[in-house]
């Protein structure tokens, strides 16, 4: 099975870290997760529906759309918040990356440990900016929200390609394919991964910084 790769990348000021990246990940999370399944007998079942929340950043001009569970939301909250204090703590100039991979296992036969597949991996870039004054704020909060919903259209169209997913598993294959420990959805099996890099994305940066500067000039 060939795993697709897909890349995003954004850049913001220190302060909008934590709401970008949950603003991608909901986003993308939304569009793999289903109600829980609720079997009658091996091969029938039933799906239960999937809630929606509407959240409002507060550095950003942007609305985002999430699944309702706050289960899910916590999980990924405490995935990003480590990010975002490593980010902080790097001494780098300010650039990393966050990975949501989706998989699914195969058993192994003993005494070997299940075998994790992945079929796709979502990599988000992510370059922090430093901003002079709070008109400089003002307008990246404005083009950040600008390009996020960029992202979001873009994320939308990938999930909408037909290709590969794992089949709709019986009940009891259900945990090689989907997140069966929470209560009220049920997402394909994921990890969110992370690393810190050393030197700014100094092309994304830049243009930013233009943007900025050219916001200014009118």
């Amino acid at each position: 099975m060939n795993c697709r790769s897909e890349v995003l990348e954004v850049t913001v000021e220190a302060r909008q870290v934590e709401e970008a990246m949950l603003a991608l990940l909901h986003t993308i999370l939304l569009h793999r997760s289903t109600g829980k399944f609720h079997y009658k007998k091996e091969g029938t079942y039933s799906i239960g529906t999937v809630g929606t929340l509407d959240i409002d950043c507060d550095f950003i001009d942007f609305t985002f759309v999430r699944v309702s569970s706050e289960e899910l939301d916590r999980v990924i909250r405490k995935a990003v918040s480590e990010f975002k204090d490593a980010l902080n703590n790097s001494g780098s100039d300010g650039m990393g990356q966050i990975s949501l991979e989706f998989y699914q296992k195969k058993k192994s036969r003993w005494p070997f440990s299940d075998e994790c597949i992945p079929w796709e991996v979502w990599s988000i870039k992510v370059n922090v900016v430093n901003l002079a004054n709070e008109q400089e704020r003002q307008i990246c909060r404005e083009k950040v929200g600008e390009k996020l919903g960029e992202k979001v259209i873009n994320v939308v169209e990938v999930i909408n390609r037909h290709e590969y997913l794992p089949k709709m598993p019986t009940q009891s294959e259900v945990d090689n394919v989907f997140d069966t420990s929470l209560k009220d959805v049920q997402p394909y099996l994921y990890k969110i991964t992370y690393q810190i890099t050393d030197s700014l994305g100094t092309s994304v940066s830049t243009t930013m910084r233009r943007l900025i500067k050219d916001t200014l000039a009118l």
